[in-house]
């Protein structure tokens, strides 16, 4: 009997032919490193747990040609050896050096990219699947958008995924505009996203001058081309663990987003509702301490506090069992 690819089998399974996989495998690899239409970015820092099962639920996308770009951004667990292995095995390109924070490493990456869109993800989310060819398909089938988004369950910390759609984004179906964004009346996700890397480059990239990155790409998103689609595509299981940086449990963390969300809300002092704005998003702030820490919010109330509804209703809080 001759063997050949159709007839030589895995003895322990013999339902599957591992050269047929191994050939299908390197004919996928081999289609990504071509002209890939998606740039997937992925910035990753002291996620060690969760880092292997977020790479590899990005490589096992299928029915677009997309690359992955990952740059260790120093982490001090072992996230580099893992990382490091796996770019071995499954082939994407991987670098890993000093800390240079996120908004840095995202630039970086986006230097790097080679395809027509992109879109960020996080070391500890999980992608799922089909959400590369849903996404790109979109765009590709509506050129006048620069950009779309999509949806997201949250999961927990042992990979445990909800069932329904976080309703905070499935409200901001089907389009999203800047004024609505800009008060908060509509939301949107920033591991949802899916961008011209073109259109991205030419409006400088993430701006370094912030720290933080998604708000303020939003909202240049929208400066730019206003209203963006916003679908019911399945695009994160976002997990929900004690170091998630907007799990907002801290009042660090509660200072780290929201002041660097004012400073953003700052870069459109000429637009007609940025008094509005800010003082919708200082109440937002001093909502945000009273659920941490209501000492701290007492203390804060003179910087904070605006004669608008919106914020006093949020000061009963300051009253209410937490």
């Amino acid at each position: 009997m001759e063997y050949s690819i159709t007839n030589i089998v895995d003895e322990k399974n013999p339902i599957e032919n591992i050269y047929a996989k191994a050939f299908a495998q390197g004919v996928e690899m081999e289609q990504r490193e071509q002209n890939p239409l998606v740039s997937v970015l992925l910035a990753s820092y002291n996620h060690a747990p969760y880092v292997e099962a977020a790479v590899r639920s990005i490589m096992d996308q299928k029915g677009v040609n997309f690359e992955l770009i990952v740059i260790d951004d120093g982490s001090k667990d072992d996230s580099p050896r893992i990382l490091e292995a796996l770019s071995k095995e499954l082939g994407f390109r991987y670098k890993h050096r000093e800390n240079k924070g996120l908004v840095a490493t995202l630039n970086e990456l986006l230097d790097m990219a080679r395809g027509k869109y992109f879109c960020t993800f996080a070391s500890d989310d999980v992608m799922p699947a089909g959400r590369l060819a849903e996404q790109s398909a979109y765009l590709s089938q509506h050129p006048q958008y620069i950009a779309c988004f999509g949806q997201i369950k949250q999961m927990d910390p042992d990979g445990n995924v909800a069932k329904e759609f976080d309703p905070r984004y499935l409200k901001s179906i089907p389009k999203v505009t800047f004024e609505q964004f800009f008060l908060g009346e509509r939301e949107l996700h920033g591991c949802s996203e899916m961008i011209d890397v073109a259109v991205f480059k030419e409006m400088g990239g993430f701006d370094d001058s912030i720290g933080q990155e998604d708000f303020p790409m939003m909202l240049r998103l929208l400066h730019k081309c206003s209203p963006l689609p916003v679908i019911k595509t399945d695009c994160c299981h976002y997990r929900i663990h004690g170091n998630n940086l907007s799990a907002a449990n801290t009042v660090e963390n509660i200072d780290f987003l929201y002041k660097n969300m004012l400073d953003t809300v700052d870069c459109y002092k000429d637009h007609p509702l940025y008094t509005k704005a800010r003082k919708l998003w200082k109440a937002r702030y001093f909502s945000a301490l009273t659920n941490c820490s209501k000492r701290e919010a007492m203390k804060r109330l003179p910087e904070l506090a605006s004669a608008t509804t919106f914020f006093w209703l949020r000061t009963l809080k300051l009253i209410l069992p937490r």
